[in-house]
């Protein structure tokens, strides 16, 4: 059986590779989602990836993901 799983991305992440990169490096966001779905593609995992930069926002995602995901990584 396949587990569902959503990946919410806070604030500023959709900045990743360009703000800062000499400390957060050169990987974007969407670069970070690919390697995840690399990694988790051997364990029949579904992965949905999410971002806001505004947390009612993340919240309204949560809230939908409860009757869908059987997990989440916020």
């Amino acid at each position: 059986m396949t587990k569902q799983i959503l990946l919410l991305n806070g604030p500023n992440l959709n900045l990743l590779g360009t703000r800062q990169p000499d400390v957060y490096g050169n990987m974007t966001l969407d670069d970070v989602n690919e390697a995840i779905k690399k990694h988790i593609k051997p364990y029949g995992i579904e992965m949905r990836f999410q971002q806001s930069n505004h947390e009612g926002e993340l919240v309204d995602m949560l809230h939908i993901a409860r009757n869908w995901a059987d997990g989440v990584v916020f």
